[in-house]
């Protein structure tokens, strides 16, 4: 069980890109405060890995049905937000390598900004974020070095890190995303992302744990706007 108010994320759901780009525009103070945790669907040798240890990835493939529905409701959420969208196409995607390399950017201090350069990619240039190349080139936009970063899944030391983060979210119930979590209290979706921020200021702010507020627009859009796998 998450102790820390906790932020799931995944460079794979359009949805983690909406709540990512809600979160930093409308309560940085919370952004600030929070843990952010990646959340992938894992290859071969991630998920048997899983399943040595007991744990079976809480991830079931959606329906055609769900599918062509995001592909509408992505579109009318981003649009109301003023941003564009570019579906990308995914070809045998290996998670691990945008999400692995999270974690090299994370460490050098520029995980958020890794973050924002893969969303963008992935969902308004239509880039495969799961090319090593294209890892590489975000990588060298942010100064980091391009071949840890994009080869990332190949860092046994990473991969085991890994792991324990799949782990993490099998422990706290994760079972879509973006997912908010703090001890017992749960949050499903980016329409939940106003909740969650209520929440964690309530908790956090008597204690002086956060920085006043900042100001900033509402949200565009009041009605559902739903999470993904």
């Amino acid at each position: 069980m998450s102790k820390h108010p906790k932020f799931y994320f995944s460079l794979r759901s359009p949805y983690s890109w909406l709540a990512f780009h809600d979160l930093l525009r409308d309560a940085p103070d919370v952004a600030d405060a929070i843990d952010w945790a990646p959340f992938w669907e894992p290859d071969e040798r991630n998920d048997q890995a899983l399943k040595e240890r007991g744990e079976q990835f809480p991830y079931v493939a959606m329906s055609r049905a769900k599918h062509l529905y995001i592909l509408q409701d992505v579109a009318r959420l981003a649009g109301a937000r003023g941003l564009s969208v570019k579906w990308p196409v995914d070809r045998e995607p290996v998670w691990e390598v945008p999400h692995l390399g999270y974690l090299v950017a994370l460490r050098s201090g520029l995980g958020r900004e890794y973050i924002a350069e893969v969303c963008s990619a992935r969902w308004q240039h239509g880039r495969d974020i799961c090319d090593r190349a294209t890892v590489a080139d975000i990588a060298a936009r942010l100064g980091l070095d391009a071949d840890e970063v994009s080869n990332a899944a190949d860092d046994p030391d990473l991969r085991a890190r890994g792991v324990e983060l799949l782990m993490d979210v099998c422990r706290d119930g994760v079972f879509g995303v973006p997912f908010f979590v703090h001890r017992f209290t749960r949050f499903w979706g980016v329409d939940r992302l106003p909740d969650f921020v209520a929440h964690v200021r309530s908790k956090l702010a008597p204690a002086g744990a956060l920085p006043e507020p900042v100001a900033h627009a509402a949200s565009a859009e009041a009605g559902h706007e739903g999470g993904c796998g």
